[in-house]
């Protein structure tokens, strides 16, 4: 493509930095928005890019997510607004739908002190005649994904007529979308004297190809850093065992600050963030999921309320979470790992926003170990390896936490009508007032007890983590059992609080629970066919023959030692229902037991073997 003066449309780079605001040509109104927000400096990418847009050129910006991009766009855009006039003047296009949401959120906070600036998301998921007649009003800026953008260009709702700014923001993840091809077509509808800018982290050839077509002797700007991560992010990772991770969760999430904000968990599937939600609340954790599986409007909420602090856990897939930007997460987990290393550098992006500190966790199982190197290669940065918390720290963190609330009580409350309560106890009783403030205080933890036992105790047999015992249920989830089932029928049968109940573990027909060693009698005496899901169910201490351990390594076939069987019953073992298998996993989704009358026949050596 030719510019108007001839020539060729290539990009030239930016130079020159400033150290305020104002020295970068932001108008008053808008500096003193930034001063009240706490903005002080210009992030690289915004020292950069803000004077061009301003000079009407277009822009390819290159830089990491976290690095302020959004204000580098869209305070140019608003600075240049003629607000005499009510038309559409700027579009932009976003992968997600929550980044619309959050882009259009921090164009309207900026602002503020502007007038009356008319901005709207336009997504997917939501209702389209709501958004039809949000257009038909004035208008200045549109923030949406390509798809609804489309729609609304066909249908005749979105006029271009008066367009002057149009930006793609994550155009690489657009691309990895499959989206450009959308974007393209938008682009064509586009008036062809307009400013255009293009944001990316990458720059793939296809979309060097949309920046070289559509964009009129762009400025290029690439932000680097030594690493790809977020340098205000702490970056740890444990050493776990999937039957263990659960456990380990609920343990760091029990040892970590008091002063803690939100916290963000992420997992691979729509399935995993709602089965790991569910786990979480049968445990007595306030958290909520938040993946594509749900509508539109319950993702909306759950932000809403995390912003609002009403949430303190999410558990989240990548796609619903993409361009999330919530000041208060100071604690990503990578409870499953990603396969991408660009998405273990997204997710960590979360936290240590705005100036704030954040800590990332990563669980890693002993086959992902390859998967963590190359995300330390990606980053160019070591991830530190933290021992899991014990049942000491878990005790010792629940007494502080108690000792600060009871020494904030003492100095704030007025306690002598409780003072008088306990004179009168101890004089109705004989008890000592130490006797019975102990006694107070353990009704205060309700389920949540401040002492945890950390004696070591004898490890249990069928796989039990130390200090538990694993029992069978003959019934699973074909019967309709979830995690919310198991832990209600121990917790309300056997009174043994939630918090307490370890690993479950639900097959099609059957389900391993662990619970206390020191509880496991009044635990099969309590649901001795006790009736869960409105059937009535039997409950045993698990054995070796039930179900073996699925091994953590499968190394290849030439290196397998070959297996000799002096019979070939001995290399079946009998199931609790009378029937064989052989104990060969097979490839299944992640989060999901096989049950033993699912095991498939495995090929070796040329013949078939059950």
């Amino acid at each position: 493509m030719k510019t108007n003066n001839g020539t060729d449309n290539a990009p030239t780079t930016a130079a020159g930095t400033a150290d305020s605001f104002a020295e970068i040509g932001l108008s008053l109104p808008l500096v003193q928005t930034l001063t009240e927000l706490g903005y002080e400096t210009p992030t690289p990418i915004q020292q950069q890019s803000i004077p061009l847009l301003l000079s009407g050129k277009d822009l390819i910006g290159q830089a990491q997510t976290g690095t302020g991009k959004t204000a580098a766009f869209s305070l140019p855009i608003l600075d240049r607004l003629d607000l005499t006039r009510g038309a559409l003047q700027a579009l932009i296009l976003t992968p997600t739908r929550e980044l619309a949401i959050q882009v259009s959120e921090a164009i309207h906070t900026y602002s503020r002190h502007l007038g009356r600036i008319r901005v709207t998301p336009i997504y997917g998921g939501d209702s389209i005649q709501k958004q039809i007649v949000r257009l038909r009003g004035p208008m200045h800026v549109v923030v949406g994904t390509p798809g609804r953008i489309m729609d609304h260009l066909r249908r005749g709702t979105l006029n271009f007529n008066a367009l002057r700014f149009v930006v793609l923001d994550e155009a690489d993840e657009m691309l990895r979308m499959g989206f450009l091809d959308d974007v393209e077509w938008i682009l064509g509808q586009a008036p062809t004297e307009r400013q255009t800018a293009l944001f990316s982290a990458t720059m793939p050839r296809e979309v060097r190809r949309i920046s070289e077509r559509y964009l009129q002797s762009p400025t290029s700007v690439e932000i680097t850093h030594k690493t790809l991560t977020v340098p205000s992010v702490e970056q740890f990772y444990f050493h776990v065992t999937e039957k263990l991770k659960l456990n380990v969760l609920t343990q760091l999430l029990d040892t970590r600050d008091g002063d803690a904000e939100a916290m963000l968990i992420f997992t691979r599937t729509k399935l995993g963030a709602a089965d790991l939600t569910e786990k979480l609340q049968a445990r007595g954790y306030e958290a909520e999921a938040m993946h594509g599986g749900m509508s539109q409007s319950q993702r909306e909420s759950v932000v809403r309320r995390m912003r609002a602090g009403q949430i303190e856990i999410v558990v989240a897939t990548d796609v619903a979470a993409r361009g999330l930007d919530i000041e208060q997460i100071s604690l990503v987990v990578n409870y499953d790992i990603p396969g991408d290393p660009e998405v273990y550098v997204h997710r960590i992006g979360r936290t240590g926003r705005a100036g704030r500190s954040g800590t990332a966790f990563l669980f890693v199982t002993p086959r992902e170990e390859r998967l963590m190197r190359e995300i330390e290669r990606y980053t160019g940065q070591r991830l530190i390896p933290k021992k899991v918390p014990s049942r000491a720290d878990v005790a010792a963190r629940r007494m502080a936490l108690f000792k600060e609330r009871l020494l904030k009580t003492l100095g704030e409350e007025n306690l002598d009508p409780y003072l008088t309560l306990i004179e009168e106890l101890a004089e109705e009783s004989g008890h000592e007032m130490a006797e019975i403030a102990a006694a107070a205080a353990r009704l205060a933890q309700g389920e949540k007890p401040i002492v945890v036992s950390v004696e070591p105790e004898p490890q249990s047999i069928a796989g039990a983590e130390r200090g538990m015992a694993r029992l069978f249920i003959n019934a699973g989830r074909s019967a309709g059992i979830g995690p919310s089932d198991i832990v209600g029928a121990i917790a309300n049968e056997a009174g043994i609080p939630g918090r307490e109940i370890g690993v479950i573990d639900i097959y099609d027909d059957f389900t391993f629970v662990e619970v206390p060693a020191r509880h496991r009698d009044q635990v099969l005496d309590s649901l001795a066919g006790a009736t869960i899901r409105n059937r009535e169910t039997n409950i045993r201490p698990a054995t070796e023959h039930d179900l073996k351990p699925r091994r953590e390594f499968k190394p290849r076939e030439s290196e397998r030692k070959p297996k000799r069987f002096a019979d070939r019953s001995d290399r079946r073992t009998e199931d609790h229902s009378g029937g064989w298998y052989e104990d060969v996993p097979r490839k299944r989704k992640a989060g999901k037991p096989i049950a033993v009358k699912d095991k498939k026949r495995k090929k070796v050596g040329g013949k078939k073997r059950r």
